[in-house]
């Protein structure tokens, strides 16, 4: 597949491999002509990337609009190309580029964790049961519509499965043949799920709003809400009115979140993977972390139980909240459904946001140092944090100017304006507590008897009473009285010494319960958002003040990176956990 004809970065770097090989003990040294180059080839792909990301931004957004001459079907046939495209590359680097000689010549430990590669399985499993479905929907009147929304569905399952298997075997790897098509091609891949993420959020957004403001808007609004899938010229004659094709639509709608989650996790490991390429990793410096995932292991089990009690208080009152709005029109039981949102909120993030405030004064008595060494992925984790905190931060904002400029103001006004306050401080305080556990290095096993253990290395245990104790280094011996100023010990004593386990340091125990405690309690802030639960439609405070077309736009952007942001701590918040 063409690896001997490497660039000269490739030959550069297996010369200096070689050359290293004889001096195992010098860390390899990148000069700044090597660093040049790699801007340049970054720079191409990163080109390519923009204008794609540009051309389906542009497409996705004019096809939500009915009185622009850009349909559904151009969206699909756009993401079918870019889907086949990716999985033609994909193929060529497995098959071609991974298995050329000195194709890796090393991996990023950091990159690709086992649970994010879990969760990446997770989302990928729900998003082909929505494709299942979709391919039902459409294929319920299939004579009266493009034959690319039903490949579209087909293709995407194809990808999925393609893409998943790649990034699991591969999410670590730093590759050094073939950059410029591996630099492309990454970022072909990143592309393409960002234009997915766009197209089901935009798709998915309508829907809500179609269904929540079908009674407040006028018919030309109502029209531009309708366009949701199906062309508008044929939506009479392609009327899903069976049973099952109900059952189809209403389900892969309802799976859309998993999908969307899918796509924005594959995008952060693919960006991580195009920083590695072409990447030299100094093991001599660059210290790597097995890092064991025990989630019951050593713990109070108070943060767990506290999680789970929101976790399922959060899932009734999402299921009462979902009852009382859509099945009723009276506007009281509206109002109780807001105020039982408002008061589990508020508490929630307020709880949350104490939390988190107590985590981070027990990292200031924290004695484990800080990792400053060059990690893309915590790089990313930092980014997407502080990024998709901005969703949030502007619904909340906008939320309190209306709110404040508004009259008359009532009590679920009141518990509106707490509400978002309470969004901003938490998110912030969140946001301080991840940053900072993902910087300290992992802990370090706290030796109740150090110079003991130390000089017990490599014993030979003759009896308990007679220890005939050799020092490799030294030669000497200890004796069960004093030796060279260390304090006398019984046998039995460094026997206990030596078998006991060691004792977690009570800050770790801490920030693990807060860890678990924020990560369960995140996990019902993302479902409530994601499965249907959108005050900001129901409340009509900000709706009046900034009108039906502002407000509703100002959600549709905004609301899909906070519901990301829940997701992503998540991840971030498990990584704390195990790294504490």
């Amino acid at each position: 597949m063409g690896c001997g004809h490497k660039d000269d970065k490739a030959s550069l770097a297996s010369s200096q491999i070689v050359s290293f090989s004889h001096q195992p003990h010098q860390p390899p040294s990148t000069p700044a002509s090597k660093e040049v180059w790699k801007k340049g080839g970054r720079m191409f792909s990163i080109l390519l990337a923009v204008h794609l990301a540009l051309l389906a931004c542009t497409l996705v957004s004019s096809g939500a609009f009915e009185k622009i001459a850009v349909h559904d079907y151009d969206v699909f046939f756009l993401l079918t190309v870019m889907m086949l495209m990716v999985i033609i590359w994909i193929i060529f680097y497995l098959v071609g580029t991974s298995r050329c000689p000195d194709a890796i010549l090393c991996k990023d430990s950091h990159a690709g964790p086992v649970w994010l590669r879990g969760g990446l399985i997770l989302f990928a499993i729900f998003s082909l049961v929505m494709d299942v479905f979709k391919i039902g929907y459409y294929s319920s009147f299939y004579s009266c519509l493009s034959a690319i929304k039903i490949i579209y569905p087909i293709v995407q399952a194809i990808f999925v499965v393609v893409q998943t298997y790649f990034l699991w075997i591969s999410a670590k790897d730093c590759v050094h043949v073939h950059l410029n098509v591996t630099r492309c091609g990454l970022m072909l891949t990143l592309t393409t799920n960002l234009a997915v993420w766009m197209s089901a959020v935009t798709d998915e957004s309508v829907h809500k709003a179609h269904s929540k403001l079908k009674k407040n808007v006028t018919d030309e609004i109502f029209r531009w809400l309708l366009k949701a899938g199906m062309r508008s010229s044929s939506a009479e004659e392609c009327n899903c009115n069976s049973q099952i094709c109900q059952i189809f639509k209403n389900g892969y709608f309802w799976l859309y979140p998993f999908n969307i989650e899918y796509s924005l996790f594959a995008s952060a490991m693919v960006y991580v993977m195009w920083k590695n390429v072409g990447r030299f990793i100094d093991h001599h410096s660059h210290h790597i972390h097995h890092l064991k995932f025990r989630l019951f292991r050593r713990t109070f089990f108070v943060g767990i139980v506290l999680g789970l009690i929101i976790l399922v208080s959060g899932l009734g009152v999402l299921i009462l909240y979902e009852v009382q709005v859509n099945s009723s029109a009276e506007s009281s039981k509206k109002s109780q459904a807001l105020t039982m949102y408002y008061i589990f909120n508020i508490v929630c993030l307020g709880l949350m946001s104490l939390v988190c405030i107590g985590g981070s004064v027990i990292y200031r008595f924290d004695k484990r140092d800080m990792d400053r060494h060059k990690n893309p992925t915590r790089t990313l984790d930092v980014a997407l944090l502080m990024g998709a905190a901005l969703g949030q931060y502007a619904i909340s904002y906008y939320s309190i100017v209306a709110i404040v400029a508004s009259t008359p103001r009532d009590a679920i006004s009141a518990l509106n304006l707490t509400y978002a306050l309470l969004m901003i401080a938490q998110h912030t305080f969140q946001n301080i507590f991840i940053i900072e556990g993902l910087h300290r290095q992992p802990p370090k096993e706290d030796h109740k008897h150090d110079s003991h253990q130390k000089d017990l290395y490599g014993l030979t245990f003759v009896n308990i009473n007679a220890v005939s104790l050799r020092v490799p280094d030294s030669g000497s011996t200890l004796a069960p009285s004093t030796a060279s100023g260390t304090e006398a010990m019984h046998p039995s004593d460094l026997v206990r010494s030596l078998t006991a386990p060691k004792k977690m340091n009570w800050r770790r125990k801490f920030l693990r319960e807060i860890s678990m405690f924020l990560l369960l309690s995140n996990i019902i802030l993302w479902i409530m958002p994601a499965f249907g639960a959108r005050p900001q439609f129901d409340n009509d405070t900000e709706l009046n003040f900034y009108g039906d077309s502002m407000w509703p736009a100002i959600v549709d952007i905004c609301l899909p990176f906070g519901i990301f942001y829940r997701m992503h701590a998540v991840a971030s918040l498990l990584e704390v956990y195990i790294m504490s």
